[in-house]
């Protein structure tokens, strides 16, 4: 206990200092309220914070995820949600992914990918998926895949379950089937069916459908205009499906070719007749031409032959007209003698 006698100031004067008095009349209770709520707010907010932080160290805990809680508070000072990357753990080690030592799925991998506008969560289910399916897919190739803006998880699921692709596209192009010419001159009206699925070692720098599509449809208009009649087309489409197939046409693409199936053939228009009917009467209009030219050759000819024939009768007269000045010269100089 502390001896007040001691002080040399009276106890009244002492309380008086402090903001009170010897009466009981408190002055000083409106900032130690003040104080108290300011006090209060704070150990709200820390018990808020602190609770956040706990639940989730407790989730990943209890989910086999060692976590260091100050890792979360660190997560939220890198401006990394710490939501995302425990959940993405957790999902990770539930599916048994990412666990060994050669393809760990680390805590820094997660936050670096997240900080580098990738989607955390799609590239986990993407992983999720390719083991689930005995597809050889680790967290580096996947995030690589997903920042290089192409949807890993839609590539993977393209990769199990593969997609069927329109040929030609009717959502790209304006025409709904490929037109090409047999050898006899008939044309064939050609809509294809591409049955492809993802080549994940290519899809980073891979060339995408619209390469696909191009190429079958070089290869199939290829393939019929080798052909020495369309009822050989007609007869066994599957020959140009084997055709376009052996030729490799999905290297260097994102995609691998399961299989061409033509899924409609049509008779179009007899190409070479048309073209042979186009010759001939080009071939008409040229022999007009030229006998056109031929005749205004020989008019002019004749034209000029005539012009000859008027400049010869001048020439005549002219010759004509010197006989009596010759015969007029001859007599003044006596080289005539008059006939006796």
């Amino acid at each position: 206990m502390i001896d007040l006698s001691q002080f040399s100031l009276p106890t009244p004067l002492l309380l008086a200092q402090l903001g009170g008095n010897a009466n009981g009349n408190d002055t000083w209770w409106p900032v130690s309220v003040i104080i108290g709520v300011i006090l209060l707010l704070l150990a709200v907010a820390l018990l808020a914070l602190f609770w956040n932080y706990v639940r989730l160290w407790f989730q990943a805990y209890v989910s086999n995820v060692p976590m260091n809680p100050l890792s979360l508070v660190g997560m939220s000072l890198r401006q990394v949600n710490p939501r995302t990357i425990i959940d993405a753990k957790i999902r990770a080690m539930q599916a048994g992914v990412g666990t060994g030592p050669a393809n760990e799925i680390t805590t820094r991998g997660l936050e670096a990918h997240y900080l580098a506008g990738g989607n955390v969560p799609r590239v986990i289910l993407a992983i999720i998926v390719a083991h689930r399916a005995d597809i050889d897919l680790d967290f580096d190739r996947a995030a690589a895949i997903d920042l290089a803006g192409r949807d890993v998880l839609e590539a993977v699921r393209t990769s199990v379950n593969p997609m069927v692709i329109d040929c030609p596209d009717p959502t790209i192009s304006h025409k709904s089937t490929l037109s090409a010419v047999a050898k006899n001159g008939v044309e064939l009206k050609i809509r294809a069916r591409v049955t492809v699925r993802t080549n994940l070692g290519q899809l980073i720098g891979g060339a995408t459908e619209e390469t696909i599509i191009a190429r079958v449809g070089e290869g199939i208009i290829t393939a019929i205009g080798s052909s020495a009649s369309h009822l050989q087309v007609m007869e066994n489409p599957d020959r140009i499906s084997k055709t376009v197939l052996d030729r490799g046409l999905d290297a260097h693409t994102a995609f691998e070719i399961v299989s061409i199936d033509i899924a409609d053939i049509d008779i179009g228009e007899q190409i070479g007749a048309r073209l042979q009917a186009d010759q001939a009467e080009a071939d008409t209009r040229k022999a007009r031409a030229m006998a056109e030219q031929r005749r205004a050759d020989a008019i002019a000819q004749e034209q000029e032959m005539r012009a000859g024939v008027q400049a010869n009768r001048a020439h005549v007269v002219l010759a004509e007209a010197e006989v009596p000045r010759a015969m007029a010269e001859a007599f003044r100089q006596g080289n005539l003698e008059a006939a006796r």
